[in-house]
């Protein structure tokens, strides 16, 4: 890799998304490729010296062990600078300090992030700016789409990098290489042949100091709206001609815009609940409600599932189940695929008529297809077993591929305004649904696996 020739500026370089995520993500990024040179410039409201600004970028560095030539760069020429983001003028300022093509990384809650890009647009930015959006994008598909119209004023969408980290280049080619590179899936990936599908993440993290920014979002906004939605997007979308943005895009696009709520209600499609107290491995964890930053009548979740399906001739038919939670004692993250049942089984197998379910873990990627043979014991005798590869994931983190792919201007990581657009108009009429009371909150213990709720 040779110079990039790019300067990363982050506005809200004093935040949490920058010190626990970006930060760690570029030094990651800078170790693995030295010979990479990039000029990085934080901004704030807060008055911080180059000093302090370089102290919490070593630090951040150091999280994950990053070192070498490229991050002895960033280190040494650094700088801060203090701005106001609804000034045009103090926001042009900050970018001509760039060096080469500026990358504009909105490290910033949505509302703030939709006032410093009406700035920008009297800003005159250098031909080819980059800008970087974090999830949320907006608030709902009106604001989304309002949102997408204050950046279209600013920049070409092709410049326009908009984030999501769980769409990192390992998941992505980990779910696209399983479905397209092996004949044993790829003509079986449609509503003939798999029965059901399932993707959930649930963890055993509660707030973590986040309180102001989730009882704000909530499971559904934080995890299904944006991240898990774009999951099954890869695993419902046809397969592109080429696997570059353009063509990429559009596939998810299309996918995306094929996605409905079961039967079309949000009241029997959707599910809610939040924790309560209770004991997650060796942590004692407070009720929500309790929980610093929480305002208990806004009645946020904790835990969200969600039944969609895929309405086109690939998929109809075919529930999938979205589902992400809290506090959960036995956490998974993983794609459950699980496929039809053998129409017709002699009868001197003995054993039950398993269907092969094919498990994607959303972690480190590994692999394991659960499959019927003839075990040891009786010949006749029907056994179960598994067959598992251990992918390991990549040699990046998540914000580190993000972060190549902008110095790159490789955009196939990015999220279309489309599709940022279509995930809203999914989930908006079950958060009314939910905001109308029509849909009950239940409750589960910290520590629990959570409700059990029927599925279709």
């Amino acid at each position: 890799m040779t110079d990039s020739g790019s300067t990363l500026i982050i506005l809200g370089g004093t935040g949490d998304l920058a010190a626990r995520l970006l930060l760690p993500g570029l030094g990651k990024l800078l170790t693995e490729e030295p010979e990479r040179r990039v000029m990085l410039l934080g901004s704030g409201r807060k008055q911080w010296s180059d000093d302090q600004w370089r102290s919490t970028v070593r630090e951040a560095f150091s999280t994950v062990d990053a070192h070498g030539a490229a991050v002895d760069h960033v280190l040494s020429t650094s700088r801060y600078l203090a701005v106001d983001y609804s000034s045009p003028e103090e926001l042009a300022g900050l970018v001509r300090e760039a060096h080469g093509k500026p990358i504009i990384y909105f490290a910033l809650p949505p509302g703030v992030t939709a006032t410093a890009v009406k700035a920008l647009q009297d800003a005159q930015l250098p031909e080819g700016t980059v800008l970087a959006l974090e999830k949320p994008f907006g608030n709902d598909r009106r604001s989304a789409t309002e949102l997408n119209e204050l950046v279209a004023g600013v920049v070409p969408e092709s410049q326009v990098f908009r984030v999501d980290h769980f769409m990192g280049e390992s998941t992505v080619l980990n779910i696209l290489g399983l479905r397209l590179a092996n004949r044993v899936f790829e003509p079986l990936w449609n509503r003939d042949h798999i029965a059901r599908v399932e993707i959930v993440y649930d963890e055993q993290l509660g707030l973590e100091g986040r309180g102001g920014y989730y009882d704000k979002a909530g499971a559904m906004v934080d995890m299904l709206q944006s991240h898990l939605l774009q999951i099954m997007a890869l695993i419902v979308m046809e397969p592109p001609a080429e696997l570059d943005a353009a063509d990429f895009h559009a596939a998810k696009v299309q996918a995306l815009r094929s996605i409905h709520l079961w039967r079309n209600d949000p009241r029997t499609a959707s599910r809610r609940a939040r924790y309560t107290a209770g004991t997650v491995g060796e942590r004692e964890l407070p009720a929500y409600a309790e929980e610093d930053g929480v305002d208990p009548e806004r009645n946020t979740e904790t835990l969200a599932e969600l039944d969609v399906e895929a309405t086109n001739r690939r998929w109809a038919g075919v529930p999938f189940t979205l589902r992400s939670g809290k506090a959960i004692g036995q956490p998974r993250q993983e794609v459950i695929v699980t496929f039809r049942e053998v129409p017709h089984l002699p009868e001197r197998l003995n054993g039950k008529n398993r269907p092969n379910v094919l498990r994607l873990n959303l972690g480190d990627g590994s692999v394991d297809l659960g499959i019927n043979v003839n075990g040891s014991g009786h010949p006749l005798e029907l056994q179960r077993t598994h067959l598992s590869a251990d992918v390991g994931p990549g040699d990046l983190n998540p914000y580190g591929e993000v972060l190549r792919g902008m110095l790159d201007e490789d955009a196939i990581l990015a999220l279309d305004g489309a599709a940022a657009e279509e995930g809203w108009r999914i989930v908006d009429s079950v958060r009314e649904a939910w905001a109308g009371g029509e849909v009950p909150l239940d409750e589960y213990e910290a520590g629990s696996n959570g409700p059990q709720w029927p599925r279709p």
